[in-house]
């Protein structure tokens, strides 16, 4: 493959900063209004009457502007039914917005946009960057690492090679040539958008709660939840439980305890002047001397060697950091941890500070009972938490994916950027009396907007955001995966910890996580995924002190062969995962896009009908994100005008499915599903 050119800091820069003035140039473009301006045909002065309509035309222009924003904020929040905000229309006044869903003032939010616009146009700050896979590890440049406050500029990988990485992985057709036709998702009035009033915190038999409720209710301070471990096949076997013990062989006598060793050898590189990789796989071994002959950590020994000189001293003291964040854990997490089981529905909240531990644990490799991967391993049904898998092989994903996790590390351990708030962790399962009737559904779709531009992560904020999961979450997060879901994860290392207990997702089951916090920000994907330095997160809290960032993992089924998915069997079983991501009233609208389209085999058309019938049994509206498949976004927006039109619902739409994979095995050959969607059901109107 040829290699990428990605221009210098210098040249983004100027890029970036070239772009800015080209716009605003363009906005003045055209004869203005001055004082010595001369009518062209009496040569009378422009004088005070000019000036006096320029004010009265800017002054209509915003107040047409101010009216639109807010009747897009009724639009989103119809289910608030306040009157305030209508009254707010009616006299162009200030946003007062309302406290019951969340909404704060279009000025907030679009100062709030501003903010963030100017922060990303300060500098550029991976410096000599390059992308290329000829080279050895010697000649990877890394570039800066952690101990970066700026945030970056605008992603060095062109958006063409964005877009056609994306739409190979989704199989869509991308036309830039085309102009994007879809509204824009980036307006003020999705961030933030109504989210349910939620009560106090409280901790029962489904929502196990590891802080101190009364504290929290009482004085919002996280006080560690007081309890008791427990070492059984339902809970997280805690690395330093009395129960995890070192086996010794031949003449020793007795076993040692394992976090005694753990202690020994995460205490020396948490008091070290200077820590180097070399020092961490030695600690690691220590503990795991089953794993010493098998284990390679080639991957963080090149990523440390070879980054510049000037950082090595941060990713020293980053090390020795993450060492004592990993021995707080008896003090942070007091109250034993419940698996997220298969069968059932269970809430786990932490503080972020005790994910923080958590995942130091994990990077340290030191939770018991999770090495082990084969069919009869405990621990197989459920994700790998420990880092080694990704400390060996190494790769450029592998260095980009370190860059994510180190600077994670570099925030939590900082007092100035220590991160206080909650997550809440949700696994959902639908029992089969809960399914939704699909044959005779009588719901029409909801709203949709479609666009083959933008993110899910970034345009559809204030949404219930959709990862296009692996049934084990996180998929190859600590490993050489490096698609939708797992950017996910390194932009939002958080999300990580859920492998320690969410046990592998069911037909009819996903994983909640609300509050997690976005660290990094990116650029490319797949091979081009890049890691573009600090993100500063804005999202406002809700009042369970959680952002206000919901993500939802659905797995989507793999299919070998195209044709395996028209079955109705199948298509109900994805009709049924998407209503179980899609169900609740955190938020009112749910961005997706090409979920289970890339190496899954899923055909988009379907995926998208699936999805958006999902919605509209849920009631929530669809922003759906093509990732630069322009055909795509064309062919979705008029299969939903058309349904929309003559007003088809969810029950004769999945009849029409049915219909469809029974055509399909015909003599004449496999018509287009939408093309056949709209010849059995033109001109007809719906029955229910």
């Amino acid at each position: 493959m040829a290699s990428e050119q990605v221009n210098s800091p210098t040249e983004q820069t100027s890029r970036v900063m070239t772009g800015v003035a080209s716009d605003l140039g363009d906005k003045n473009v055209g004869r203005g209004f001055g004082e010595n301006d001369r009518c062209s045909s009496c040569q009378c002065h422009i004088g005070r009457e000019e000036e006096e309509i320029k004010r009265l035309r800017l002054e209509n222009e915003r107040l047409k502007k101010r009216v639109a924003e807010l009747e897009k904020i009724i639009g989103s929040c119809q289910v608030c039914n306040r009157q305030s905000v209508k009254a707010d229309i009616s006299s162009a006044g200030g946003a007062s917005g309302d406290q019951n869903c969340g909404i704060e003032t279009v000025e907030e939010s679009a100062d709030m946009n501003k903010r963030n616009e100017s922060s990303q146009m300060e500098s550029i700050l991976k410096p000599d960057i390059t992308s290329s896979k000829d080279k050895s590890p010697s000649q990877v440049p890394v570039g800066t690492l952690v101990d970066l406050r700026v945030p970056t500029g605008q992603p060095s990988t062109s958006d063409h090679q964005r877009e056609a990485s994306r739409s190979k992985a989704a199989g869509v057709e991308s036309d830039k040539g085309k102009s994007c036709l879809s509204l824009s998702l980036s307006e003020p009035k999705r961030t933030p958008a109504c989210h349910m009033q939620l009560g106090k915190l409280t901790c029962d038999s489904s929502h196990t709660v590891l802080i101190d409720v009364n504290v929290f209710c009482q004085e919002g301070k996280f006080r560690p939840m007081a309890g008791r471990h427990r070492w059984d096949n339902s809970s997280v076997r805690m690395p330093f439980a009395e129960e995890s013990v070192l086996m010794k062989s031949g003449f020793l006598p007795g076993d040692e305890k394992r976090w005694h060793i753990i202690q020994k050898s995460l205490h020396r590189l948490a008091t070290a002047s200077l820590v180097k990789s070399s020092d961490v796989e030695s600690a690691i071994k220590k503990y795991n001397p089953k794993y010493k002959d098998v284990w390679s950590f080639d991957a963080l020994h090149t990523f440390c060697e070879h980054v510049h000189s000037r950082e090595k001293p941060m990713i020293s003291e980053t090390l020795g950091k993450i060492a004592a964040l990993a021995l707080n854990l008896p003090e942070f997490c007091r109250k034993a941890i419940p698996l997220l089981r298969h069968g059932q529905s269970h809430s786990i909240t932490l503080s972020q500070i005790q994910i923080a531990s958590l995942l130091a644990n994990a990077f340290y490799c030191t939770f018991p009972h999770r090495n082990a991967t084969h069919p009869r391993a405990e621990y197989a049904n459920y994700p790998t938490i420990n880092f080694h898998s990704l400390f060996g092989k190494w790769s450029e994903r592998k260095g980009e994916k370190l860059r994510a996790i180190l600077h994670y590390f570099s925030e939590v351990t900082k007092e100035d950027t220590k991160p206080r708030g909650l997550v809440t962790f949700e696994r959902c399962y639908l029992h089969h009396h809960e399914f939704a009737q699909w044959r005779s559904e009588t719901k029409l779709l909801t709203k949709l907007e479609i666009t083959s531009e933008g993110t899910i992560e970034k345009e559809g904020k204030g949404m219930l955001q959709v990862d296009f999961a692996c049934n084990l979450v996180g998929g190859g997060v600590l490993g050489s995966g490096l698609v939708q879901e797992e950017i996910l994860f390194l932009m939002n290392p958080e999300l990580i910890v859920a492998r320690l207990f969410t046990e592998k997702l069911g037909d009819t089951e996903c994983l909640k996580v609300t509050g997690s916090q976005q660290y990094s920000n990116y650029s490319g994907y797949s091979d081009s995924f890049m890691w573009m330095g600090p993100h500063n997160d804005s999202t406002p809290r809700d009042e369970w002190q959680r952002r206000k960032r919901q993500i939802v993992a659905i797995d989507a089924l793999h299919f070998k062969y195209p044709r395996e998915q028209f079955n109705m069997k199948k298509v109900t079983r994805e009709l049924n995962k998407a209503y179980c991501g899609f169900s609740g009233d955190y938020f009112h609208e749910v961005a997706t896009g090409n979920w289970g389209c890339g190496a899954f085999g899923g055909d988009p058309k379907l995926k998208a009908l699936i999805q958006m019938m999902a919605a509209a049994v849920t009631h929530k509206d669809v922003a759906y994100f093509t990732f630069g498949g322009y055909n795509l976004k064309q062919d979705v927006q008029d299969m939903h005008l058309f349904l929309t039109t003559h007003k088809i619902s969810v029950g004769r739409l999945y009849k029409s499915l049915d219909d469809y994979c029974g055509a399909l095995h015909s003599p004449q050959g496999p018509p287009d599903l939408y093309d056949f969607i709209k010849s059995t059901l033109k001109d007809t109107t719906s029955r229910h």
